[in-house]
């Protein structure tokens, strides 16, 4: 009797371990992985439609940059988890700084998409943007 006690002992004790190393295993793999698909820099293209000049703007999410007339801010940008037809969008709010009388009003404020741009058109008589990378 004092055998078969020991040895379900032993297969408890074993049992614990088990559980205690799975658990530590599924932590970690947690911990480690990251979102691939989310980035933390934005690569918009602007044309000047009046002197026909396209300038590429790095933007970091969350901070604002000013380009000429315009306060560009991106807020957040992500890349599709298919590699066969990537997809890229970003939130993104672009003021107008030559406009005084509406300086909380934004001219675009929205998702942009990189394959197909008039989903939500960027309306500017002077600019136009797309958007090129998240990263």
């Amino acid at each position: 009797m004092e055998l078969k006690r020991n040895i379900l002992a032993g297969i408890n004790k074993f049992n614990f371990y088990l559980f205690i190393f799975l658990v530590y295993f599924f932590l970690i793999n947690l911990s480690f992985s990251k979102d691939t698909t989310e980035g933390y820099f934005t690569d918009i293209k602007i044309l000047d439609k009046i002197s026909s000049k396209n300038t590429l703007v790095k933007l970091k999410n969350g901070e604002l940059i000013t380009f000429k007339d315009l306060s560009i801010k991106s807020l957040k940008c992500k890349n599709s988890e298919f590699d066969d037809n990537p997809e890229i969008i970003a939130y993104i709010q672009v003021k107008d700084l030559t406009d005084e009388n509406n300086n909380e009003v934004f001219v675009f404020n929205g998702w942009m998409f990189s394959s197909s741009p008039s989903i939500t058109p960027f309306d500017h008589p002077v600019y136009d943007v797309w958007l090129i990378k998240c990263y």
